[in-house]
């Protein structure tokens, strides 16, 4: 599966840009929101190869996110690829609960950039 579209749902500014700049240099095309709503109106209006989804944002969680979108009786991003990003350990419920419902599961502090389009090339196989 070739992607080509992302969606960046990240309330920090800095890694969201740092995310937004490294992949369009890498020659994706990205849309960036901030908050959840946004992150959940934007995933149902528009059809995304990968959804890059923070756990911890405003107004909405990630996780609450990615249940709206894939954890009912119909995936509602069927043709997207998700891989939730987190700054904060999760416990091994929520985690597991989340790994089920996404494509990987990445902890911030330890993907650079370089790290992360590697992580979405893999997907692409």
């Amino acid at each position: 599966m070739s992607i080509k579209t992302i969606l960046c749902i990240e309330d920090d500014r800095f890694i969201g840009e740092m995310y937004v700049r490294s992949l369009k240099k890498a020659g994706y095309e990205v849309d960036w929101v901030v908050d959840g709503n946004d992150g959940l109106v934007s995933a149902r209006n528009k059809s995304y190869d990968l959804i890059l989804l923070d756990v911890m944002l405003p107004e909405r969680r990630g996780t609450e996110i990615l249940k709206a979108l894939r954890g009912g009786k119909v995936d509602l991003i069927p043709n997207s690829r998700v891989i939730v990003m987190t700054n904060f350990e999760q416990d091994e419920e929520s985690r597991d609960a989340m790994e089920q419902h996404a494509d990987a599961y990445l902890i911030k502090a330890e993907i650079t950039p370089k790290k992360l389009i590697s992580v979405i090339e893999q997907l692409e196989k």
